[in-house]
């Protein structure tokens, strides 16, 4: 009998392990049972289900539906999504205990700060954790921007102050550093 860590502590009431009783199955099936099998109402209980779950896998071994075309972008999307939400950052908090924020959620903030800027559109917007130990809610950010071909070079001090400001006042981070790239010149 093979055991392992994840099933040899489930034991039956009557202290058979459930993958004792699933490698005798077929044996059970072929009229070999020993005494103790043919008995205990535990052991003929997980056999029923086990001979149910048994056919349902059968079924779907056999089932040659083949999936919708899209559905492996579906997965992939649903994934990554769940990636992202991962990559969070701590918020104050007058509570105890902790408060996390996506950082998607903090990158949009701070992009629509810097669109509130006239011929300013903020495109990509990465928030990390800036890794001082002495200060948890400081982050460093990398926003890229395209901006208006007549657009004043000054302005960016105005994107700086108010993408500073909406971290600071909407969110409650400090931005340890801000990096704005400039990736692109539009036609206003």
């Amino acid at each position: 009998m093979a055991m392992n860590h994840a099933t040899q502590d489930y034991l039956l009431p009557c202290g058979r392990d459930v993958e004792l009783v699933w490698d005798r199955l077929d044996e059970v099936d072929a009229g070999r049972a020993d005494a103790h099998e043919l008995g205990c109402p535990h052991c003929r209980a997980t056999q029923d289900s086990l001979r149910v779950l048994r056919g349902l896998t059968r079924e779907l071994v056999d089932d040659d539906t083949e999936p919708s075309a899209d559905l492996t972008g579906r997965i992939m999307s649903a994934i990554r999504a769940e990636v992202r939400r991962r990559d969070l950052v701590p918020l104050a908090s007058p509570e105890p205990g902790e408060v996390r924020v996506s950082d998607q959620a903090v990158a949009a903030v701070l992009r629509f700060a810097a669109d509130s800027v006239d011929g300013v559109r903020a495109r990509h917007c990465r928030v990390h954790r800036s890794g001082e130990a002495a200060d948890s809610l400081a982050v460093h950010v990398e926003l890229s921007l395209a901006i208006a071909h007549d657009f004043d070079g000054d302005s960016l001090d105005v994107v700086r102050e108010r993408v500073t400001a909406a971290a600071g006042a909407r969110v409650g981070l400090r931005l340890a550093r801000l990096d704005l790239v400039v990736e692109d010149i539009y036609d206003a």
